[in-house]
């Protein structure tokens, strides 16, 4: 009788980076606190442990634009590996984070030594570009509804070897507003119709259920 085939175990980033060298001592930052912002010099990678990380741009006019939300297991400000000198957004916490900080030149290092490595790295970087993309489709062509549905499914980390419900980070109606593209009116209406619906609950946070996905695949 054939074996099951044995479980491949999870990539530790941080015995990785302690491995190579690399200080992995995590630094804790507070709801709301910046992690970088827009302008600032881009000299480093960031890796996020816990909590979750809102990315932002500031237009010259002073209008915000969410551009991505992270969670566990994400890296953030790789554009500094592709020459980028200051950043092009803000990034901050959203809840009680914990996130690693790799400087720019132990980034290079690591990546050109270590191949595992090398090869995580640039598929967490084409998994983000599918997703850019995706949330453009989204855009253009989704309804408001459908919109807030995929939004609050990719807070919940939907697709993750974990199927159960997830309880998703503390966000105010005007942040998934930005999110979304629509008004706080319209974000709050459909909350209150996929709490009714059974979709998501509010049981000391926002659990969202896999069955909203009904919503995203709804014609």
């Amino acid at each position: 009788m054939p074996r099951a085939p044995r479980a491949v175990p999870a990539f530790d980033v941080r015995a990785f980076l302690s491995s190579a060298g690399i200080p992995c001592r995590p630094r804790s930052y507070a709801r709301g606190t910046r992690i970088f912002a827009q302008g600032s010099p881009a000299n480093s990678v960031f890796y996020l442990v816990q909590g979750g990380v809102k990315l932002s741009v500031l237009s010259s006019t002073g209008k915000e634009a969410v551009v991505a939300m992270l969670g566990p297991g994400d890296f953030f400000g790789e554009g500094c590996l592709a020459g980028q000198p200051v950043r092009m957004g803000t990034a901050a916490a959203v809840v009680p984070s914990a996130i690693l900080r790799i400087q720019k030149a132990d980034m290079v290092r690591i990546l050109h030594e270590h191949p595992d490595f090398s090869d995580r790295f640039i598929s967490h970087m084409l998994a983000r570009n599918i997703r850019i993309e995706e949330d453009l489709v989204d855009q253009l062509f989704n309804s408001s509804e459908k919109r807030l549905a995929r939004t609050l499914l990719l807070l919940a980390r939907y697709g993750k070897e974990d199927t159960s419900p997830r309880t998703v980070p503390k966000l105010s109606q005007e942040t998934l507003a930005e999110m979304v593209g629509t008004t706080r009116s319209r974000v709050n209406y459909f909350m209150n119709k996929f709490r009714k619906l059974g979709f998501i609950e509010y049981n000391g946070g926002l659990k969202i259920n896999n069955s909203l996905l009904s919503v995203v695949l709804h014609q």
